[in-house]
């Protein structure tokens, strides 16, 4: 299962270049049940770090989350769903802007864990 999980952080960290210019640095994933829960480390730009210093600043965390989570409704992500043999249906998401740590979690329509232990 570790190279689906490997393929999958591939595809999430080129998805996001394609759709936000960049991916983030390191991004770690696990399969837990139908859900595909990404770890993600260097998210943000040179530009959200310096306007994450200042108070002005502090709306960056929900702004960046909306707009991650309205970036996939948009844009389908066919590439997982080709990868995993099932329905993307919904994406949690959260960052904490001071550590540039985030976690996104994928819901599918299917049991990953128990499909891909199969293959």
């Amino acid at each position: 299962m570790n190279n689906y999980e490997a393929e999958f952080s591939n595809r999430v960290r080129a998805f996001r270049k394609r759709h936000m210019g960049r991916g983030p640095r390191r991004i770690k994933t696990t399969f837990c049940k139908n859900w595909a829960i990404c770890e993600m480390e260097g998210n943000l730009s040179p530009v959200e770090k310096f306007i994450s210093g200042h108070s002005e600043g502090k709306q960056l965390r929900s702004a960046r989350t909306e707009m991650v989570k309205d970036m996939y409704k948009k844009n389908h992500p066919v590439e997982m769903e080709e990868l995993l043999g099932a329905k993307f249906l919904e994406l949690f998401v959260d960052i904490d802007i001071e550590k540039d740590f985030g976690m996104s979690i994928f819901v599918f329509d299917e049991n990953l864990e128990e499909k891909l232990m199969k293959k």
